[in-house]
This record gives C-alpha cells, structure tokens and sequence, in this order.
C-alpha cells in the first residue's frame, strides 16, 4: 500500500535555505537527496511516511520507496523522480548512491558558480573527473572467473601511487562490463565533444543503452568456474536473510536445469515473489514453480482444475473492455455524447465480453495468465465457466510459459484463436493461509514440468508493512548477483573503489611534473579551474563515505572524514606496491563498533565486499547527467540564451 505525502517536496525543502537570486535548481536537488542519506549503506533505517491529508503511513527504507511515497511539486523533483524509477526498473540497486551524489555534485556546482567558474568549465572538467573514475573501474575490477580473497586483495595492493596496474588476468578484455566502459566516448550519453563539453542523449527518462557482449570469440583457455556462494556472500551488503534465499533460488534453478550451482548464470526473469502476512520472516523459502495467491472463489475452482492438464491463454496487459495498450490509450476526461442507446459503455462492454466468453468456451480454455489487471465483472464470469483467471504475472513469466506451452501471448482477449493457446500446464494447490490472514486466501502453484526453471521465493512477516522492504532487499540481493555473473567483474567493495577514484582525482588536481606534465598543462591551459573542481569532485566522494560509515552507527561525522583522510595520507606516503586500501568499515555484519582493527592471526578472515560493476558506473554517469540538466536550465533561467549569438553552444551543454 502506497499513501501520496501531499507537498512533501516543500516540506523537505524548508529545512534547506533556498537563495532565490541564484540556482534554485541546483539547491533544490541538493535539498532532495539530503532526504534519502539515512538509506545509505547496508544498516539502512526504517521510516514512516504520512499523508497529511488522511493520517495514513507506509513504512519504506529505501531511497525509490521514499521517492515514490512522496508528491513531488517541483520539476527537480519530477526530473529526480524519473531517474531514480528508470534505474530502479533496470538495476533494482544503487538508487541511494545516485542521488546522493546527483546532491553532492550540485553543491560541488553550486560552489564553482560562486567562485565565478563558468558553466561550460565546470561541465568540461567534471566530465573529465569521471572519466577519471571510471578509468579506476576498468583497472581496479576483478574477474569473478575463480574468484577468491587473495585476487581482491592483490587487485588494490597493485594500484600504487605509481599508477594502477591490471591484475594479471585480462579480465575487462572478455566482459560485457569493458566494452561498455571502452566504448563510452562512442555511446551519445557520455560522449565528449573536441571542446571538451559533455553530450547528453535527449531524454527524460535517462533510457539505458544497450550494447552487444564483445566477447563473441572462442576463448583460447576453458573459463574458471566462477564460486557464487562467495560472490553472493560478498554482495549481500548485511542483507544476509534476503542474499541466502538468492542462493537458495539460484541453486534450485541450476537443479530444474539439470545444471550445477556453479554455473555462471541467475536468470531473475524466471523467478517470482510471493509475499504471504501473518507468518514469522523465518518462514520465508523457496520452491520450484509459479506459486500465486487466489481469492476463495479462485481456490475452490483450482481445486477442481488440480493435476489436470490444463489449456492456457496469455494475455499481455488488463484483461478489461476498456484497455488500450500504450499506443492506444485513450485521452481521459473526455465524454463521448450519441443519441444511440445501444452505444452505451455498458452496451460495449456486454458484447465484448459475450464475445470473450464465446471465443474461451469454443478454445476450451481453463486458465488465463494475465500481466496486467483483471476486471471485476470478467473475473465472475471466468469463474462461473471454470476458467482460473491469475493477474499481475510477470511478463518475463508469461514468455516462460510461452515458450513451455505453445501458448501466444497477445494484447487483447479477443485476439485468441487455436493457435494462441498452450497445453501442458498444471495446477497445485500448496497451503491455505486463511488462518493466518484477515482475508481467506490460498496458494496455489503453477508449474509446466519437472524441469521448469520458474522459482518462487516465498517472503513472509508477522508485520504486513514490512513486506515491501523485505521483497525489495531481496530483489536487490537478487540483481546484484546477476549483473556480477553477467559483467563477469566486481569492484573492490566497502569504500575501496571510492577511495582509489578519491586517490587519482586528487593526484590530477595537484599534477604539474612528471611524465605527463605537457598533458597536464594542455589541459590547464584549456580549463584553469580544472584542478579546482577535481577537488570538489573528490570531496563529494569523501562526503559519501563519511555518510555511510556514519550510517553504522560506528562513527560521528567528523570521525569518518578523519578516518578516510588518514587513509588518503596512509596511501600517499606508502612506498612499492603492497600500498593498497584497506576495506573501510561499512558492512554492517562486521562486529566492531569503534574502528577497523587489523585481523588476529587466531580469527577468520572478515568477508571481502564486492560492488557491481555496471550498477556503479550507472549510477555515477546518472547522478552527473542530472546535476548537468539541472545546471544548464538553472543557468538559462538566470541568464537567458540568444540564439544568435556566436558562443550560445559554447556556453551550453549539448543535449
């Protein structure tokens, strides 16, 4: 359940001095993502969120839940919202990150502006420092092929002050995760133009690009079979319970594949969630099959249709007289007047379902998937002519059953004809919960053979508002590990990767000699506030490692900064390659509560903690994106573009 906080936007607002006079864009965004620090990190705090208007709240922990439960009022706000929803639907992680560095970089912004940088300089060298950054993802990742400790280990100790140095397995040569990295001056949404500006694809929703997987050659040795268990244990980020059940459901899915758990593939697309209220968390499991809750009407039909085979129809949106798909939606608050009676809506919707109920008794259809909503009427109908009708399935599921069945999937009921319809599917009823709920319901489970690679993860809690936050972690747990199996790389996780991007935007700040003296002047003679927001950049950077370490509960602000400063100078000083970065203390499984002692001989090794690659590198490039739009309308506003003038594109990002 969802309750929309009417104006929350100036509420969270308030808190934040807003200068009218200068770039309200950019202190808007800043305000915004200071809502969502406290979901940093893994010991992320539950909050309640009220309506004001009917006193209700819904409990969220997350920075996408708090976004979606509040009404934004602003168009920061809106364009936030946006990006936040586009990354959530590709990664289901790093939302937090995203914005809270969207918010750090805008004040690094708004902080240029007042030293009287320019918006075409700030744009040009911020680009620069993320390239920067994402130059250390490319040389600081790991390859999940074999991996084990000592590879993560080896990886930060060999980035020295010298430069940083590739493990000596090419890994980002084979990976899907490299060539997106390489070839990011070819893809429009990062692209830099020889004046150095940054090139935005017009977007609002800040659309993924998708790109082919360059390893398509035989390799010239057989791959190592990557360890899951440990990547997923050094992926959970304290979501212990949540990570185990992706374990459990990647295991299960190998099994009914007749593959081991060591396969180097999760495919999310063919696993469901089914949240059940009223039992323990410790109830929660998985199982094979599609496992959907039915109303107890549903469930006295199913029970009629169990362990028979069944015919199915897949209907790819609502099953309802008045869905349009999206190219066909029809404008609403528009009345349509005739002096025809029998054009009435109800009249329409009559014969259209006479029409559906004609067409299933001739197919003799018994279930219908539905991906999107079922209408009332059509509901009872179904079930009076034994026909099980199941809504919001999965559209990835409904292609499992596709491709199981026979079945087609089509947009409108009416569409069905013999050859849309499949066979061979089966329905199980697994436990009723009627006794556990308000509401009577039952499970039942929807499977198509022994060897269907459909899991259900069963979530369950005795607090109903909880249920949302706990299918959210396991959703993240769950992407997390199948983006690290697709990328076949990891980052150094725990503030490592952060703190070696930290290391080299400082070094390039502060670099006038050496080998790449002429380079550095090049550069400086191009953009003389070059160095100066390279600092800034690095110090947003240091901001969000306070902020999470802080976020443990383990320190006070001014401890955190003092503990990633010290480490910064640690590193700087150290002499030969065994300099490295030590993991900061930011799992909140870890046990000490003051700082990060070195390891006994006597006590196990602590769990290395590892970071998506693509999810980071997406978050980051989003977080830019956005403080850039913001930018560069704040400055149009304030300023005024003339069309005609000579350097109107020299002083403007190119979207």
């Amino acid at each position: 359940m969802h309750y929309k906080t009417r104006h929350a936007s100036q509420t969270m607002l308030g808190s934040s001095i807003i200068n009218n006079r200068q770039h309200v864009g950019l202190q808007k965004l800043s305000a915004l993502a200071g809502v969502t620090h406290s979901t940093l990190g893994p010991n992320k705090k539950f909050k309640f969120i009220k309506d004001d208007g009917s006193g209700e709240s819904t409990l969220v922990c997350s920075c996408f839940r708090i976004l979606e439960n509040i009404e934004a009022t602003c168009a920061v706000g809106q364009l936030v919202h946006e990006t936040i929803q586009a990354h959530q639907r590709v990664y289901h992680t790093g939302s937090g990150c995203l914005l809270f560095l969207a918010g750090a970089w805008s004040r690094a912004a708004l902080e240029c502006l007042q030293q009287g940088i320019s918006v075409a300089h700030i744009i040009s060298a911020m680009s620069e420092g993320l390239d920067i950054c994402f130059d250390v993802f490319r040389k600081c990742s790991v390859s999940t092929e074999g991996l084990c400790v000592e590879q993560l280990e080896s990886c930060t100790a060999t980035y020295h002050a010298v430069g940083p140095q590739l493990p000596e397995k090419p890994v980002m040569e084979t990976s899907q995760a490299s060539y997106n990295l390489q070839s990011s001056t070819q893809v429009g949404h990062k692209t830099l133009h020889a004046s150095g500006q940054r090139k935005l694809k017009l977007s609002r929703h800040f659309c993924e690009v998708k790109s082919a997987n360059v390893c398509t050659a035989p390799q010239p040795h057989q791959p190592e079979i990557p360890d899951i268990v440990h990547i997923a244990e050094g992926l959970r980020h304290g979501r212990v319970d949540a990570m185990n059940l992706v374990v459990e459901a990647c295991r299960l899915q190998s099994k009914n594949n007749q593959q081991d758990i060591s396969c180097s593939t999760f495919d999310v697309t063919k696993v469901v969630t089914c949240v059940l209220p009223g039992l323990p968390e410790d109830n929660a499991c998985v199982l094979p099959g599609c496992i959907v809750l039915l109303s107890d009407e549903q469930a006295s039909l199913a029970h009629q249709l169990e362990e028979q085979p069944l015919k199915v129809a897949l209907i790819n949106g609502d099953l309802s007289e008045t869905y349009r798909h999206l190219g066909l939606n029809r404008p609403t608050g528009i009345h349509c007047v005739s002096d025809q009676s029998h054009l009435s809506g109800s009249s329409k919707e009559e014969g259209w379902m006479g029409k559906v109920v004609t067409l299933l008794l001739n197919l003799e259809v018994n279930l219908i998937l539905v991906s999107g909503l079922v209408s009332e009427k059509v509901s009872q109908q179904c079930c009076r002519l034994c026909v099980l009708v199941v809504e919001k399935v999965k559209a990835s599921i409904l292609n499992v059953f596709a491709n199981a069945t026979g079945a087609v999937p089509v947009t409108y009921a009416t569409q069905l004809n013999k050859h849309c319809v499949g066979v061979g599917v089966k329905v199980a009823i697994w436990r009723d919960h009627s006794s556990f709920d308000r509401k009577p319901s039952t499970s039942v489970n929807i499977s198509t053979g022994e060897n269907s690679e459909l899991v259900t993860v069963i979530l369950t809690s005795c607090l109903d508002g909880k249920l949302q936050a706990l299918e959210d972690q396991f959703w993240a747990c769950a992407y997390r590990l199948h983006h690290a199996l697709k990328d076949r790389v990891l980052l150094p996780g725990a503030g490592v990767t952060e703190m070696l991007c930290i290391h080299q935007l400082k070094k390039k700040a502060d670099q006038q000699n050496g080998d790449s003296a002429q380079q550095t002047k090049a550069a400086t003679a191009s953009n003389p506030y070059r160095g100066v927001v390279l600092h800034l950049m690095a110090d947003s950077l240091i901001d969000y490692l306070s902020t999470v370490m802080v976020n443990t509960g383990k320190f006070s602000k001014v401890r955190a900064r003092t503990a990633v400063s010290q480490q910064l100078k640690d590193y700087n000083q150290s002499l030969g390659i065994a300099a490295k970065f030590s993991q900061l203390c930011l799992d909140g499984e870890q046990e000490d509560s003051t700082t990060c002692k070195p390891m006994k001989s006597s006590e196990a090794p602590p769990i290395q903690i590892y970071d998506n690659l693509s999810v980071k590198q997406e978050a980051w490039r989003k977080a830019l994106d956005l403080a850039f739009l913001v930018l560069q309308t704040d400055a149009e506003l304030i300023t005024g573009i003339d069309q005609k003038s000579d350097d109107a594109q020299g002083n403007l990002m190119l979207l």
